[in-house]
């Protein structure tokens, strides 16, 4: 694998997680328990789908082949997307759904801390950006998550649910690849298993203010991030988000 094919892999990662994860957020629209909590999750899908534009922006340009943004989001199929597992999970009831977003929240803004000294102008650049959304991203979901888990008796039970379910796929965010590798390699990016650390002190102390209990397993599904084996659940997502371009082929307006 070449430097540059590596490149492209990790740009379509990270490309990948905010447009499959910014589709789940979105399908809320109009379905929140609350106004509010609408307009957060609707601005939260907009942010994820705008970081999108920037990431596969620049896979595109990468790949030098012509392929836009729009290309790659629309024009791939199931095993060309690279997005971890975690995104791509049904959205459940509203407690699974913030417990999903905590959990990526809190790995993103630490993998575009390290992003923003990256030896690519233009990552260092998109992580500078984007790392103001994705703070207050981790900052909302974070408050929603204590504010659930020490609230009620069912909603405590709701987000310790949620957490048992979501928990194996959050290991995948730290498996290293050759693809990372090369990224280190150059400057480029972290080592993903470099994070851990710092992640599991910042979840430790946001789950022990939700009085929540982290499941005791290390297991981890994976695949995804190297599209290997998704799950059943990326195709139907992908049916939908797809579906105008596919139905009527370079469409524009």
């Amino acid at each position: 694998m070449t430097r540059d094919e590596a490149f492209l892999q990790f740009l379509l990662r990270m490309g990948d997680n905010t447009l499959i994860l910014g589709h789940r957020v979105s399908e809320w629209c109009g379905h929140s328990p609350v106004l509010e909590e609408d307009i957060a999750l609707a601005n939260t899908a907009l942010d994820l789908i705008g970081q999108t534009q920037f990431w596969l922006g620049l896979a595109g340009e990468v790949q030098g082949n012509g392929q836009s943004a729009d290309d790659l989001a629309f024009l791939r199929d199931v095993w060309d997307f690279r997005n971890i597992l975690l995104v791509e999970v049904p959205n459940g009831d509203f407690g699974r759904t913030l417990m999903r977003q905590f959990l990526f929240d809190a790995w993103h803004a630490i993998q575009l801390g390290r992003l923003m000294t990256s030896s690519d102008t233009r990552v260092a650049a998109i992580a500078e950006k984007t790392s103001k959304e994705v703070a207050y991203h981790l900052e909302r979901s974070a408050d929603t998550v204590v504010g659930l888990g020490d609230g009620t008796e069912e909603s405590h039970r709701r987000m310790q649910e949620a957490l048992d379910y979501l928990w194996p796929y959050v290991g995948e965010m730290f498996q290293s690849d050759a693809v990372d590798a090369e990224m280190v390699a150059a400057g480029i990016a972290p080592d993903p298993a470099s994070l851990r650390g710092e992640y599991d002190a910042l979840i430790e102390r946001i789950l022990a203010d939700a009085t929540l209990t982290i499941p005791d397993s290390r297991f981890g599904h994976r695949g995804g991030r190297t599209g290997k084996m998704h799950t059943e659940h990326l195709g139907h997502l992908l049916t939908q988000m797809q579906w105008l371009q596919r139905a009527y082929p370079g469409s524009n307006w």
